[in-house]
């Protein structure tokens, strides 16, 4: 179960913009992500190459944390609300929920529910 400082200085780390080095500071080495019921991606490394690509693409992230957050022992559900800014200056908000199961300080298996919808172009 993550400490309530742990988990604000990784919530922190998210609405600092910090989002890959969040992933190597808060996961383990083993740890999972699955995106809507596909197919998880396995390892720290691997998590934090793919958020390095999504980053990449981006100009910039705006990350906000949506209070309260949900702990229940090692079960913690955190509502995340995303501005991205893409190079060619379009903004795409994006609402999810991550559900996490943390061992002791660090995230074991993440798992991220939102609608696919919030990315279609706005007309």
């Amino acid at each position: 179960m993550p400490s309530a400082a742990t988990l604000e200085a990784f919530i922190a780390a998210v609405e600092g913009g910090a989002h890959a080095r969040a992933i190597e500071d808060y996961y383990t080495g083993n740890a999972s992500m699955r995106e809507n019921q596909a197919e998880p991606r396995r390892g720290r490394d691997v998590l934090v190459a793919h958020e390095k690509a999504v980053l990449a693409r981006t100009a910039h992230v705006e990350s906000t944390c949506v209070h309260p957050v949900f702990v229940n022992g090692d079960h913690v559900v955190i509502r995340w609300i995303f501005v991205f800014t893409g190079t060619d200056g379009r903004t795409r908000r994006m609402e999810e929920l991550a559900w996490q199961r943390w061992e002791g300080e660090r995230i074991a298996q993440e798992e991220f529910f939102y609608d696919p919808a919030q990315f279609a172009p706005s007309a």
